[in-house]
């Protein structure tokens, strides 16, 4: 029997064979075949000791927070100890890819930029890793800025002393044998040369925000050659982030820049709770990237009340009625070897879903019956689990996995069709989720997809300051960019309250960022609008805790003050608005003022 102390897609997995789950973009995410065991995040309280009799292997994090790794035959075992209260299995992360610093009101020469530099500041940067050789993260002579790099691949940190000794050797390849750590996509290279690169050699007109910050370099690690980062390495990064400020006593802004689709999007998963609860540990600000998902199309959301339309007669398991009933269509490229739909609603309304494959076979899910059904139509299997509420949740979620049947090699190429026909409805509201556009072909997609609602997890936890992204040459909103609530009335219901979403929006199209080999390339998307908006926060805790101006200046009063700060965006009237939150970062706006100047 499904536990109630797991998260739906934990059930699901544990009840579907191994060679199913090998066929799925996300059931067998943190299983080790070769080990057997289940690697899972859970919440609980109490003590974990005594778990190692049973073969657990526990990784404690913080605020009541671990990772256990569990052999599969104990995971019965888990649910039923009193000390556990929710368990999740790892999600994986994928990056946000897709003239900054004047466009966010910090241009060389100002008065905020020749009295601030983030000195004094703990710059943490969790991504691919990092380039140590560029100049932009060197010291004018020459020695390194990195404090720490923890290089999860490897499994090593390195300190600033054995950094520093590979950058005596003179030599990239001499000192790589030292420190074997390396940034292979690029990607964390121009994330930090974004929030607190120095320019190298070429100055200030390609410096970053916070360019004489300290860093703190975590490459998160790859279960697997071909994989992804799993939000498992993402807490344990956290966890090593805080207690490294927190050693060397330095206030900490902290760059996400990546995310998944997976999820109820409203705060509830353990990643977004733990994120709230590390947000609240010592001086710390966390920015995270509001993903790339606003015009993938992804994701469709609405109110039955507002959008059922009267349908044609449809043949239901053999019934033929006439119904009022909610149509999504969704388009399934060619080529497409698994995919997954997630449907979440309220709990209180109930409805008649029925699937239609392209070639016209249908299923009716039986939504009475809570756990896992299998279907079979035509070379498509699908895996339907019903989901209950959980502890930490009050929704509901329909998850649909499409697997392509034995020898079919991929599923059924079309137009899927989900009907939604309401048998009970109080709101009314859905939301559907495809994964992210990482993926997935770009023909797989719905067909009149909703834009909002797009931001991307761990971005909807209340507790960090979340980023989107816009064209500054334009002053226009980017399309692709993760937006905010579908139901504008209660966000303006609620204007100074943590549900609005994205904080603000940085420059996120053509930005000017250092490429892992040397030099600077242009690279867009909201992972590199948030690092504008992390260095943003350490020039204000370096004003406000290392100068003295403010010793509480962290937390939700950085994000505070950004958002004042901010400032208007072409063709956008009302704040805060779904796509752009408060308005675009403005740097000098946004510390408090003294005077007839700023800061």
């Amino acid at each position: 029997m499904d536990s109630q102390k797991n998260e739906n897609l934990l059930n699901l997995a544990l009840d579907t064979a191994l060679a199913e789950r090998e066929r799925s973009l996300e059931l067998n995410v943190g299983y080790d075949e070769e080990e057997k065991t289940w690697e899972v995040i859970v919440k609980y309280n109490g003590s974990l000791e005594g778990l190692s009799d049973f073969g657990i292997r526990v990784e404690e994090l913080i605020a009541g927070y671990a990772i256990l790794t569990v052999p599969e035959t104990q995971m019965d075992r888990l649910s039923q100890i009193a000390q556990i209260e929710y368990v999740e299995k790892p999600k994986r992360l994928f990056f946000s890819d897709l003239q900054g610093s004047a466009a966010s009101c910090f241009a060389p020469g100002s008065a905020a930029y020749r009295e601030l530099s983030g000195q004094g500041v703990l710059v943490a940067v969790i991504d691919s890793g990092i380039s140590y050789w560029n100049a932009d993260f060197r010291k004018p002579d020459g020695s390194t800025r990195i404090r720490f790099l923890w290089d999860q691949v490897l499994d090593r940190e390195f300190s600033a002393q054995e950094i520093d000794a590979a950058l005596a050797t003179g030599s990239r390849q001499a000192a790589l044998k030292l420190v074997p750590s390396v940034d292979t996509s690029g990607h964390g290279t121009a994330v930090a040369g974004i929030a607190a690169g120095n320019g190298g050699e070429r100055g200030a007109a390609y410096a970053g925000i916070a360019r004489e910050s300290d860093l703190l370099i975590v490459r998160l690690g790859m279960p697997r050659a071909d994989s992804f980062p799993r939000t498992t390495e993402l807490m344990r990064a956290l966890t090593y982030a805080v207690h490294k400020a927190r050693e060397l006593a330095m206030p900490l802004a902290v760059n996400l820049s990546f995310g998944n689709t997976y999820g109820a999007h409203n705060g509830s998963s353990l990643l977004e709770r733990f994120l709230d609860n590390v947000s609240e540990i010592g001086r710390t600000v966390i920015c995270v990237g509001s993903g790339n998902e606003g015009a993938s199309g992804g994701h469709v959301g609405g109110s039955l009340r507002a959008d059922m339309r009267l349908t044609d007669a449809v043949n239901m398991n053999d019934i033929n009625v006439t119904e009022q009933v909610m149509i999504v269509e969704m388009t399934v490229g060619a080529y497409e070897s698994a995919l997954n739909v997630q449907l979440w609603k309220e709990y209180a309304d109930r409805y008649l879903v029925t699937v239609v494959s392209p070639s016209g076979e249908l299923f009716l899910a039986d939504t009475d019956q809570p756990g896992k059904q299998v279907y079979r139509l035509g070379q498509t299997q699908i895996l339907f689990y019903n989901g209950e509420p959980a502890p930490y949740m009050t929704g509901q979620e329909l998850y649909f996995d499409f697997l392509p049947t034995v020898g079919s090699g991929y599923l059924e190429q079309g137009v899927w069709t989900f009907r939604l026909r309401p048998l009970q409805l109080l709101t009314g509201n859905y939301t559907f989720y495809l994964p992210s556009a990482v993926v997935r072909s770009a023909d797989t997609r719905f067909v009149r997809p909703t834009p909002d609602v797009t931001l991307t997890i761990p971005s909807t936890a209340s507790g960090v300051t979340t980023v989107g992204a816009y064209d500054p040459v334009y002053e226009a909103y980017a399309d692709f960019s993760g937006r905010g609530y579908l139901y504008q009335e209660q966000v303006n219901s609620r204007t100074s309250d943590a549900y609005v979403k994205p904080d603000l929006v940085a420059p996120g199209v053509g930005v000017i960022a250092p490429d892992r080999d040397g030099g600077y390339t242009p690279v867009t998307g909201t992972s590199f609008a948030a690092p504008f908006v992390t260095g943003a926060a350490a020039l204000l805790m370096q004003w406000g805790i290392v100068l003295g101006n403010d010793p509480y200046l962290y937390g939700e009063k950085v994000k505070a003050y950004l958002r004042k700060g901010a400032k208007p965006i072409r063709g956008v009237a009302k704040y805060p608005d779904e796509r752009v939150g408060y308005g675009a970062l403005c740097i000098a706006s946004s510390f408090p003022q003294t005077g007839d100047r700023v800061m």
